[in-house]
């Protein structure tokens, strides 16, 4: 991993990181940054159409980044025309809407019809500032990186781009019957990692992906983790009381899905495994509750009561609970009522959610794919499973329902893990990234002009 500028552990982390080219992390640091959101507003809720980790990411990233004093304007489409111009998201952090196409019923898929415009209405809002109002701009997902790519150009400012996801390695892992992502994606994301100056990756092994796949530079890639916000996602008054107020059994084996619904996140193996479980022990059934806490998204929207159709074909729909997505207070109500978050993933790039359930004090079972095995210390705060089989979570989960004191154990575990993710780490980290793309981008451009 030395091969990537990394940036991980405390927040006692060493102030000056170095960086290639024997570059301190003391210089300056941006004072405005243009975010880019193109396909998701920061201020939707997470777990609704396309909204969900990276939402979670842009806010409270921004959030800690105005707390050390780098002004934060994130450009995403409007979905609404009620929606003013601009919104203050929390002192030093401006969300700014821009009118690109329909307000509703375009799908993410859509969007890139849409880049000319949404490019166009970023530039008018630059065009109403003085020169060099943005220092860099920071992209987040392959739209936002292709209206980055043209922005920081003309601004003559560097770009950092965040993939979230990359269309390669999900059409390396994609769910049965699930829809390839298209070529024209493919393109784009080789495109941005050509043009950016820097590249933040959630792990060792995104960066890897990025290298193997699409030949990065290893020198302009960095590691940093997403945060999690252990304010709000902390264990607080336990298991008991989350399950009296969720209204759920005290005693219950309870293997929570919380997420999007959608082929990629495999809510489809929980179930599968729940009746495998089930099958071997029908005592189970008077004691189990499965919560299913999330929308349809995606290429799920296609089939947006299949996964009902599926408890009801499976025999355990009397076992199962959906539930529409919840704001962030309830969900970590949602994580301390849970025995165990279920994540059968068949790709994350990081798998924010698994942090947040196990900073509240519940272990986690999750797809040994992307980010899960860092988010997820195995046999430690829960169990890693290789491959997709129900079998194979069922027999995770019979662990938790024959050991009930495995709960309280290994979520003890967890919660301690899930400390060294904090959301000031995580910007301040990015923070020194941006450092540095600045002065290698004042270094290039001194070389070009002399």
């Amino acid at each position: 991993m030395s091969q990537y500028v990394s940036r991980l552990g405390s927040t006692r982390t060493a102030a000056r990181l170095r960086f290639p080219g024997g570059f301190s992390g003391a210089s300056r640091k941006p004072r405005r940054i243009a975010m880019l959101s193109v396909h998701t507003s920061p201020l939707h809720q997470p777990g609704t159409g396309d909204a969900g980790g990276m939402n979670v990411y842009i806010v409270e990233l921004a959030k800690r980044l105005a707390a050390i004093n780098i002004e934060v304007e994130i450009f995403t489409r409007a979905t609404t025309g009620s929606l003013p111009p601009a919104v203050e998201l929390a002192p030093g952090v401006l969300v700014r809407h821009v009118d690109a196409g329909p307000y509703e019923g375009l799908a993410k898929e859509e969007l890139p019809a849409q880049l000319c415009a949404f490019t166009h209405g970023v530039m008018q809002a630059w065009a109403g500032q003085r020169p060099g109002y943005y220092d860099l701009v920071h992209s987040h997902y392959w739209l936002s990186g292709q209206v980055g790519w043209l922005a920081a150009q003309r601004w003559g400012v560097p770009l950092v781009h965040a993939m979230h996801t990359m269309a390669k390695v999900k059409n390396a892992a994609l769910a049965e019957g699930d829809t390839p992502e298209p070529a024209a994606r493919v393109i784009g994301e080789t495109q941005i990692v050509n043009a950016s100056d820097r590249l933040i990756a959630n792990t060792a092994e995104e960066a890897d992906e990025l290298v193997r796949f699409y030949d990065a530079d290893p020198a302009a890639v960095a590691v940093v983790h997403p945060g999690v916000n252990l304010d709000r996602f902390r264990p607080a008054d336990g298991r008991a009381a989350a399950r009296a107020r969720l209204g759920l059994p005290q005693d219950a084996l309870i293997p929570l899905f919380a997420g999007r619904i959608q082929p990629l996140k495999a809510p489809d193996v929980l179930l599968r495994a729940v009746a495998v479980l089930l099958d071997r022990d029908p005592s189970l059934r008077s004691r189990i509750v499965v919560p299913v806490v999330g929308g349809p998204s995606g290429s799920g929207l296609a089939k947006p009561e299949g996964l009902q159709k599926l408890a009801a074909r499976l025999g355990i729909a009397d076992v199962v609970r959906f539930h529409p997505p919840v704001g962030q207070d309830r969900l970590a109500d949602w994580f301390r009522a849970a025995s165990v978050l279920v994540m059968p993933s068949y790709s994350e790039s990081f798998g924010l959610v698994a942090i947040e359930a196990q900073a509240t004090g519940t272990p986690v079972v999750a797809a040994a794919v992307g980010g899960l095995p860092v988010a997820v210390r195995d046999g430690v705060g829960g169990f890693l499973v290789q491959g997709h089989e129900p079998e194979a979570y069922a027999r995770a989960l019979g662990r938790f329902a024959d050991a009930p004191e495995l709960v309280e154990r290994m979520g003890a575990a967890a919660a301690a893990h899930a400390q060294s993710f904090g959301w000031d780490t995580a910007a301040s980290a990015t923070a020194d990234v941006y450092t540095a793309a600045l002065c290698d981008h004042r270094r290039r451009a001194r070389a070009h002009h002399g």
